[in-house]
């Protein structure tokens, strides 16, 4: 019998190999990605390089989520394994063996299962990790160094991980086996289906979580205010998704049936009743699909557009290739300005689009009700925190003459209460502006206005407001320091400048000015001087990084998400073929010819394997206009950008979601066939 257990083990294994290699496809990748992802996450030359601690950062945040989903993912995946075979199972049974005898064969196969998909997994992750090491060198531009890496703590952490969850599974299976009686796991596969019954607080339930969902992600106007009910929202989607499929898909298909003159129609009826059982028994598959689809759309095309439109952030974050930021009141502002122009100077650099000007920078809430920017803090003390956020604004006040100059404009303002606003983000409703107990009513809105690196790195919302004169600017800088007290902000002088010539061929200049600058600031009579340099070129690499990173991880959980979605549609064709045989038979007995029958499940299928690809579609239109918002805080204002970004990637994956139909449904009619 010990030489019997493992020789049975084996044969199962590939005896039902149509089964276990896709099974053990998904382990194999699964194991790699999660090997790899750990192995850059732990590797000291990255570490060691300028952003590799971004790329890091963003590993140890992809092993959590590669963990959580291997163990929810290899689950589901195991228990179609599980099911096909417990009509196996039950006949061992009767056959004289034990429960005990076939866990120990069970033991045996999951034993072997993981050995070869951990050896198989770990060499391909090894393998394939200095590939992907690569590519993040090239992100970072550094240079390739000799030699191969193997990381001994991710292939311990992948063990570890993978050895609990192969476990966990066999426990699962062990449950299942000792739960049933033998007759009940010989009769399994022919037990018959009761018509399922409506749940009709579940379905309305789930309507109530979908469009709550979409209300909150069309309604919602603030950035800060979208960031903060994400997590709501998407929970509030997906959990109206599985309620929709599981009871609302039933319940449709109730009330067709119940439309006498559309369901008693030999299509009609045949459809209906049949798409009401693979609702039944496919109805969480369904929206695992739809769900893991969203999350590949939605990843990959946010980050997608922020890598393509990450030139425009640095724009808006950094507006001049050089930029000074100092007190408006620091005696040593001409002078930082001085040796500024002569670093450029000696390195043959030509000035253009210079600006500069002072503003005053704080933030308040804003009440609507009265129109007013609220500083004290007592009164908003005890305001829920999504609420303020939603509230919150930073407003940006800049004379007017330093607006014309900068602007190179001409306007004027009668009153000494008359504006000029712009926003950045959400608009200013009202006409009035009442702060720090000043009124101000506004002349004109602005479309546009000088540019602000500060603002762009504020994630609220921005408000600049042009006052008539510096008297107005010194009585709001009192004003504003009385009401902040050590919290309160100071008038700054912004000095920008980008040079002239190609941005490329300049580079290495501007950095050398920027360096030699630096350095004079940094020293000498420049020891009291208030302000800092910024030099966009240097600036921006920081900028690429995180969004290079932002994207490689993306690309690398969306590939994980898709297989996901590709092992699940196989798994149902196989368990839909061996179902549906059977009905299939039965159809042609009583009448239907072989073409009528497969037109009629070839129906159902299609219906039911596009559904969630639909609905998917349709989550991310609606998301569409909310994760815009979100994208404004990373500075990406390119809405034409993010729609192509969108609508690209959700007609590739409709194209490549197709294939994956047609090739598994061409599986599907092979078994029915037999």
């Amino acid at each position: 019998m010990t030489r019997l257990y493992p020789s049975m083990a084996f044969t199962n294994i590939k005896n039902n190999r149509k089964t276990y290699i896709p099974y053990m496809l998904s382990c194999i990748v699964t194991i790699a990605l999660y090997y790899i992802v750990c192995s850059l996450g732990h590797n000291e030359s990255i570490n060691e390089l300028w952003g590799g601690n971004i790329i890091q950062s963003y590993m140890g945040m992809g092993q959590v989520i590669v963990s959580i989903f291997a163990l929810i993912f290899l689950f589901y995946i195991n228990s179609f394994l599980v099911k096909r075979r417990i009509g196996e199972f039950g006949l061992y049974n009767i056959l004289g063996m034990e429960k005990g005898h076939i866990c120990r064969i069970m033991a045996l196969e999951t034993l072997f299962t993981f050995a070869l998909v951990m050896v198989l997994g770990l060499g391909s992750g090894i393998l394939l990790d200095r590939l992907v090491y690569l590519v993040v060198l090239n992100i970072l531009g550094a240079s390739i160094p000799l030699g191969f890496y193997v990381s001994w703590f991710a292939i311990c952490k992948a063990f570890a991980l993978f050895g609990v969850i192969f476990f966990l599974i066999f426990l699962n299976s062990l449950r299942q086996i000792y739960k049933a009686k033998p007759v009940d796991l010989l009769k399994s596969d022919n037990v018959g289906e009761r018509e399922p019954k409506v749940k009709w607080v579940l379905a309305i339930l789930g309507l109530i979580c979908l469009f709550t969902g979409y209300f909150i992600a069309v309604v919602t106007e603030n950035p800060v205010a979208a960031i903060t009910l994400f997590f709501a929202a998407v929970i509030l989607v997906i959990v109206g998704t599985y309620l929709l499929f599981t009871a609302g898909s039933i319940a449709l298909l109730k009330i067709l049936k119940k439309k006498k003159g559309y369901y008693y129609k030999t299509n009609h009826f045949i459809s209906v009743s049949g798409m009401m059982y693979r609702m039944k028994r496919n109805a969480v598959g369904l929206a695992n699909i739809c769900v893991l689809s969203t999350m590949v759309l939605v990843m990959v095309s946010c980050t997608l557009s922020m890598y393509l439109g990450v030139d425009d952030s640095i724009d808006k974050r950094y507006p001049g290739q050089m930029n000074i930021t100092a007190l408006a009141e620091d005696p040593l502002i001409d002078e930082a300005v001085a040796v500024l122009d002569q670093s450029l100077a000696n390195e043959g650099l030509e000035k253009k689009n210079e600006i500069s000007y002072r503003d005053i920078s704080f933030s308040a809430v804003y009440e609507e009700s009265t129109d007013e920017f609220v500083t004290e803090q007592s009164r908003y003390e005890g305001m829920d925190a999504i609420a303020m956020y939603n509230k919150l604004s930073v407003l940006v006040f800049v004379p007017l003459e330093d607006y014309n100059e900068a602007m190179d404009t001409h306007r004027t303002l009668e009153a000494a209460d008359d504006v000029l606003v712009y926003s950045n983000r959400a608009p200013l409703e009202s006409d009035d502006i009442n702060v720090l107990g000043k009124s101000f009513q506004v002349a004109e809105t602005l479309d546009e206005f000088v540019p602000s690196g500060n603002a762009a790195a504020n994630i609220t919302n921005s408000h600049f407001i042009v006052v008539k004169d510096m008297s107005v600017m010194y009585e709001l800088l009192a004003k504003q320091t009385e009401a902040y007290g050590e919290h309160a902000s100071y008038m700054e002088f912004v000095y920008m400048t980008d040079v002239a010539g190609d941005p490329e061929e300049t580079e290495e200049a501007l950095i050398r000015a920027y360096e030699k600058a630096s350095a004079q600031l940094d020293s000498g009579v420049f020891d009291e001087f208030s302000g800092f340099l910024e030099c966009r070129p240097l600036e921006a690499e920081g900028f690429l990084q995180d969004f290079s990173g932002l994207f490689f991880i993306g690309i690398f959980l969306g590939l994980l998400f898709i297989m996901a979605t590709v092992l699940i549609m196989y798994y149902k064709q196989i368990t839909e073929g061996y179902e549906d045989k059977k009905r299939f038979e039965i159809l042609q007995n009583v009448g239907m010819s072989h073409r009528e029958v497969r037109k009629s499940i070839g129906s159902q299928i299609l219906v039911v394997f596009f559904l969630p690809l639909v609905t998917a579609g349709i989550h991310v239109a609606f998301a569409f206009p909310f994760l815009y918002r979100i994208m404004m805080l990373m500075n990406l204002f390119n809405l034409g950008l993010f729609a192509v970004c969108t609508i690209g990637c959700f007609l590739v994956f409709a194209a490549f979601y197709t294939i994956v139909y047609l090739a598994t449904a061409k599986l599907y009619y092979g078994i029915v066939k037999k």
